[in-house]
């Protein structure tokens, strides 16, 4: 959060151009002028490209789509401002020796740059630092605008609040990659994420920011927002301690589908009931389960008897006894319940202990390991399982702290030796001197666990490969909070 800014001008780009900009897919603009360092000013987007070309010729395939979508937005009495900017550098560039490498690294084709460069003789690439605002400040649109496109306008505003797109550390990264012309590392992850852009599902978005921050497009600081499922998550155990048996059922489906088990047993639309079993997954392992809501009373046997009677007659006796057993109720069991499924390998966990392992996967995506949760089911004791169950989601925390940790270390450690990236080494060492949750015994499980944060999939560091584990490279992208 930043401290008041007045700004009396605002820079005309074109809008694509200038969501790259608030997306953080680029840092520089092409203005028509010379931008003197430390400038400030609103952006002000328009329909208006800088030359008379198509979107695919103005800009990469990567960008069209998104590029396309923006420029849509024509005909507008009112202007979105979404952000303002500072120059840090501006560069003329006045030959094409390095167009082709430039755009690899932004968002116009060298077709763009090279009839740029023709039509005004040179190029001037300006580096901006881009904050956005909360909102977008609507103003009116500006008449006769569309030859002042790479100009400025007059636009008085006052922001009293906004936050940088980019981390300080991410910023000069991303400044120092375009200077030396190196190439963009993930290619092909940029191609996704212009496809996911377009999409609207929830899961194509978390994924869409979750590239954009492994990329460098996102801050590092940029908050884990919560899981759209968390709603119904929350209800878990209040459902499980109530009447509703048949609401509790699919909700328990729901959270076996979130875990990752699937089965055409888990239809949350479907209920079960007499003849049927109340849940079967597939896989990654076979499992069946019951389920049994109750407000107050205890959990009879006729729970565990009917889990064993319907689970032999649906599965027959060796698909059923290769199954885990699973029982989630509310509620105490009774001698005979607990008996029966103790004697005949069943888990019985309350709805408390399953709303915990669903938010533990909600809020960390893929710290459910289901293959070390069938460990614990299969190990004793049986019958009453939540100690069990709650000592592996306790090593899921353990391991969450650990990794966070790690990043920690890997984030100061840059900053005192004023580097960009550490290998193993180093960053063991440095581990080994900072205080942490637990021990770590050797340099090779600290590599494992750099190779883990680092993976396309979760995007915490990112990494440098080298021939041996002694010479990765590893470097910081975001917080594990």
């Amino acid at each position: 959060m930043n401290p008041q800014v007045s700004i009396s001008t605002a820079l005309c780009l074109p809008f694509p151009d200038i969501e790259a900009l608030i997306q953080g897919r680029t840092i520089a603009a092409l203005p028509r002028m010379f931008l003197r360092p430390e400038h400030k000013f609103a952006l002000y987007p328009s329909n208006i490209l800088n030359i008379p070309l198509s979107v695919e010729q103005y800009y990469q395939s990567n960008f069209a789509s998104i590029a396309q979508a923006n420029l849509n937005k024509n005909n507008l009495k009112k202007i979105p401002i979404q952000g303002w900017a500072k120059c840090e550098q501006c560069q003329i560039i006045d030959d094409t020796t390095y167009l082709a490498a430039l755009s690899q690294l932004t968002i116009w084709t060298p077709t763009a740059l090279e009839k740029i460069l023709q039509q005004q003789q040179h190029i001037f690439f300006a580096y901006l630092r881009v904050y956005k605002l909360p909102q977008p400040q609507e103003v009116a649109a500006k008449l006769n605008i569309n030859d002042k496109v790479g100009k400025f306008v007059s636009l008085p505003l006052i922001i009293t609040n906004s936050t940088p797109v980019l981390s300080d550390r991410t910023f000069a990264q991303r400044q120092q990659q375009l200077q030396n012309l190196k190439s963009p590392p993930h290619p092909e992850l940029e191609a996704l994420q212009s496809q996911l852009a377009t999409l609207t599902h929830p899961a194509a978005k978390q994924l869409n920011d979750d590239i954009q921050v492994f990329l460098g497009w996102g801050s590092s600081n940029t908050m884990q927002s919560l899981d759209s499922d968390f709603a119904w998550i929350k209800t878990i155990a209040k459902v499980g301690n109530s009447s509703d048996g048949h609401k509790f059922e699919k909700l328990v489906r729901q959270a076996l589908l979130k875990l990752g088990f699937t089965g055409s047993g888990l239809n949350p639309e479907e209920t079960g009931g007499s003849g049927g079993m109340d849940l079967y997954c597939e896989y990654p392992y076979p499992l069946v389960g019951e389920c049994k809501a109750t407000k107050s009373e205890k959990v009879s046997d006729g729970t565990p008897a009917q889990l064993l009677k319907i689970g032999m007659n649906h599965l027959g006796k060796s698909q059923y006894e290769d199954s885990i057993k699973l029982i989630v109720a509310a509620g105490e069991l009774n001698f005979y319940a607990q008996r029966t499924a103790t004697e005949n390998y069943m888990n019985v966990i309350s709805p408390e202990t399953l709303q915990k392992l669903v938010e533990l996967q909600a809020k960390y995506k893929g710290s459910i390991n289901l293959l070390e949760l069938k460990q614990y089911f299969q190990q004793e004791p049986f019958g009453l399982a939540d100690d069990k169950i709650n000592d592996y989601i306790q090593k899921i925390d353990r391991d969450i702290k650990l990794r966070s940790h790690i990043i920690q270390v890997l984030k100061k450690h840059l900053e005192l030796i004023q580097g960009e990236k550490e290998g193993v080494d180093g960053l063991y060492a440095a581990f080994v001197h900072s205080n942490p949750p637990q021990t770590i015994d050797s340099k090779q499980q600290m590599h494992e666990i750099l190779i883990e944060l680092s993976s396309p999939l979760t995007g915490y560091l990112g990494r440098d490969k080298g021939d041996t584990m002694n010479s990765d490279r590893f470097y910081f992208l975001r917080d594990l909070t």
